[in-house]
């Protein structure tokens, strides 16, 4: 048996997400000081709008008042832009909870005709509960999973809404105290999803285990259906809110800097408002449920398997929350990498931002390897089995080490790969930009090859962790090299957050009219953010990899699948439509783009040509309507996908059985991956090359610009180009690959029994 008890694990993985919680409101408390209304700011004059140091812009005669009344005007036409997006999009997706709430009932409760009776357990001896009550627990953990999902998302959109007009206001003081400011903010949220992830996961297995008592298999069936709630919450939250940001982001640069000449989030351009909105709503509140459902999903899949191996058939608790005990520990890693960026050290210039950025990513692997030796030491039994496709495993402690290291560090090879590509401090994106030279085809050009070749390395890495994680303990392997790569999921989420926070501080400081020295600072901050932003995404579309294949082999495992043999017609023909699945699911998505945005240009161009006034910035713009128009077309738009997705499986399973749906989702799997990296350094590389030129920080930038000049205009068009690439259909597609898989592992005992209808008469 394990060193650490059951009641140590009772007390530990509860207090671990109560102070991981307790620090985010502590981060938000230091947050608060830095005051957004006009009389507490009047008031500190002198001792400093909030907390303890002098403006800088005071010798400029500014008027503190008058600033901070546009910054707080700004801050809550965004909160509320983006509340009644979210409201508006709750709606919908709380009809489909309930509707496929009501489809996961009938499906499982039908294994048995509804029977009340147990039946013998497949894994263990003694008999099971009967599947109605499976079915019916099932059902409760979806809805509890995507109730969770949708508060990550609604708090991380609150918090960010929050923070960005403070972040503005504490660039007066310097860029080291926006920094800490946008960076407390973002681990706000971080700490809050991750910490509250865990203990709604720990407290959900702790009362189905009232129900369940020693039916373990059971019990932990019936848990996936966390997974299955949260990741699906997040694929509308992504697509939807991807879809919003980006038609509001191309109508603004198209117009507004090509065709106008205007700078970015000028307050004359309609569409700012809901370019700022959609930061909001697509990169945090999509990016915080994508993350949760992440954690929900590997954390699933490692527990479904565990249930049916040594740690569940010996009712070995210590053992089975060993996935949760790694989330624990990751918080408090976390934690103490946060003190590093924000009291133990200071930013005092812009280019400190970046590498203090990373250090994060550094400190936090190396702590983490520590932690997850430690636990693997007190937590986990010397030896003990792993099913693996029907047979058990032997595996030692320190195996199962190996495996969450190998995910951690891959996952750190992933995000420095992907900074490589996308940040313009490197000759990748400044070979991009040098493209622009010859207009916005070359540039294209560049941009798509970068993409294609950036995927090279992260497949290797994804390769290795595979291999060497399966080669010890099977998919329960895969499952924790999954959970390795998001056991710091609180400091990636804060860099993340850290990102869209930042572009809303320089768009706030634009449209307040405050000095370029305040938007320089800004930018500095954004254009590290947005570096940031392409490696949380690396880190994304890694661990979704090794999320979707330790889900895959849950999936047969539950199936009674013993071998999936891609010779066999069944399973080829699933595995090259689904290849094809990503294919179609980014053209739906890029489509709702390029038609929201066409919507947009129109609107923006009808009013700068009718508004008298406008271009000269004495009449103001209609904002409304151009935040209506992203909230409608994203409402639209975001239900084609995602029942593409949610229906695949279910049709798939349900025709053609448990062997073509194999097929489909490696062959989704495998595309899907590859496609999502290759979108995502494409968009990302073409960003920071505009922002290279925008910049102008070294002769080679400088001989490529000004802003508005010709080779600015074709970096500005890659830009657009790349905008639903790196915010819509790359960080969509990870979702795709996780749902469809944790979808048949729900749905395994219902496909099992009755899938495969037309083979049966073919």
């Amino acid at each position: 048996m394990a060193i650490l008890g059951e009641l140590g694990t009772e007390i530990l993985i509860p207090v671990c997400g109560v102070v991981g919680i307790v620090f985010a409101v502590a981060q938000w408390f230091i947050v608060s000081k830095v005051k957004v209304t006009p009389g507490a700011a009047s008031a500190a004059a002198g001792s400093k709008n909030g907390y303890g140091d002098y403006l800088i812009e005071e010798e400029e005669g500014l008027n503190d008042h008058n600033v901070v009344v546009k910054c707080a005007e700004i801050q809550t036409a965004i909160s509320e832009g983006a509340t009644s997006f979210l409201f508006t999009m709750y709606q919908y997706v709380g009809m489909f909870m309930v509707v496929f709430a009501a489809i996961i009932f009938l499906f499982l409760g039908s294994i048995e005709g509804f029977s009340t009776k147990g039946q013998p357990c497949t894994y263990s001896t003694g008999t099971c509960k009967p599947a109605l009550y499976t079915a019916l627990f099932s059902t409760a953990s979806f809805l509890l999973g995507a109730i969770t999902s949708l508060v990550s998302g609604f708090l991380g959109m609150k918090i960010a809404t929050y923070a960005n007009a403070r972040t503005t206001l504490e660039a007066r003081k310097g860029v080291g105290k926006a920094f800490i400011t946008a960076f407390r903010s973002g681990a706000v949220m971080g700490f809050l999803l991750s910490s509250s992830g865990l203990v709604v996961l720990y407290i959900t297995i702790n009362v189905f285990k009232m129900y369940y008592g020693d039916d373990w298999e059971g019990l932990f069936e019936s848990i996936t259906g966390y997974g299955l709630g949260g990741s699906s919450m997040a694929l509308f939250g992504r697509v939807g809110g991807g879809i919003y940001t980006k038609a509001a982001d191309v109508g603004a640069d198209l117009v507004g800097k090509v065709e106008r000449n205007i700078p970015e989030d000028d307050p004359r351009n309609p569409a700012v408002i809901a370019d700022n909105v959609g930061d909001n709503v697509g990169d945090i509140a999509g990016m915080g449920s994508d993350l949760f459902g992440s954690y929900a999903e590997s954390s699933c899949a490692a527990l479904v398997v565990a249930s049916i191996s040594s740690f569940g058939i010996n009712h070995d608790f210590t053992a089975m929350c060993y996935p949760l005990l790694v989330s624990s520990v990751g918080i408090i890693v976390c934690l103490l990498t946060t003190l590093f960026a924000t009291d133990f050290f200071e930013i005092k210039a812009a280019s400190e931002i970046e590498p203090a950025l990373k250090k994060q990513l550094i400190i936090s692997t190396a702590l983490m390897t520590i932690g997850v030796a430690v636990i693997s030491w007190l937590a986990l039994p010397a030896k003990f089995t792993i099913f693996n496709f029907g047979a058990q495993k032997d595996v030692s402690n320190w195996g199962l080490f190996f495996c969450v290291a190998v995910g951690l560090w891959a996952g750190l090879i992933i995000g420095f790969v992907t900074e490589y590509y996308t940040s313009n401090a490197y000759s990748p994106v400044q070979d991009v930009a040098d493209s622009c030279r010859t207009g916005a085809a070359t540039n294209v050009i560049f941009g798509l090859a970068l993409g294609y070749k950036s995927v090279i390395i992260p497949i290797f890495a994804i390769a290795v962790s595979i291999y060497v994680s399966f080669s010890i303990a099977a998919m329960y392997g895969i499952a924790m090299a999954a959970l390795g790569m998001l056991s710091t999921m609180a400091t990636g989420l804060a860099i993340d957050a850290y990102g869209p926070i930042s572009d809303n501080a320089g768009g706030i400081a634009e449209m307040a009219g405050m000095s370029h020295r305040i938007r320089e600072r800004t930018d500095a901050l954004d254009a590290a953010g947005n570096t940031t932003a392409a490696i949380g995404k690396g880190f994304a579309i890694g661990s979704a990899a090794l999320v979707s294949l330790a889900l895959f082999g849950a999936f047969v495992s539950r199936a009674g699948v013993k071998v999936v043999d891609v010779l066999s017609p069944k399973v080829f023909i699933g595995l090259i439509v689904g290849a094809m699945l990503p294919y179609w699911f980014s053209a739906m998505t890029m489509k709702s783009v390029g038609s929201a945005a066409l919507k947009m240009v129109e609107e923006v161009r009808r009013q700068f040509n009718t508004i008298p006034g406008l271009m000269e910035g004495t009449a103001k713009p209609d904002y409304a309507t151009c935040v209506k128009i992203s909230t409608d077309a994203s409402i639209k738009e975001m239900i084609p996908p995602g029942a593409l997705v949610m229906l695949t499986p279910l049709i798939v399973g349900t025709l053609f059985g448990v062997e073509t749906l194999s097929g489909v989702l490696a062959g989704a799997l495998v595309s899907g991956v590859q496609i999502a990296i290759s979108a995502s350094n494409t968009g990302g590389a073409w960003d920071n090359a505009k922002k290279y030129i925008e910049a102008g920080n070294s002769e080679h930038a400088r001989s490529l610009g000004p802003k508005g000049s010709d080779c600015h205009k074709a970096a500005v068009i890659g830009d657009t180009i790349g905008d639903p690439l790196k915010d819509t259909s790359g960080p969509s597609l990870n979702i795709l690959i996780k749902l469809m898989a944790v979808e048949s592992l729900v749905f395994a005992p219902f496909f099992a029994t009755y899938g495969g209808v037309l083979f049966k008469y073919i």
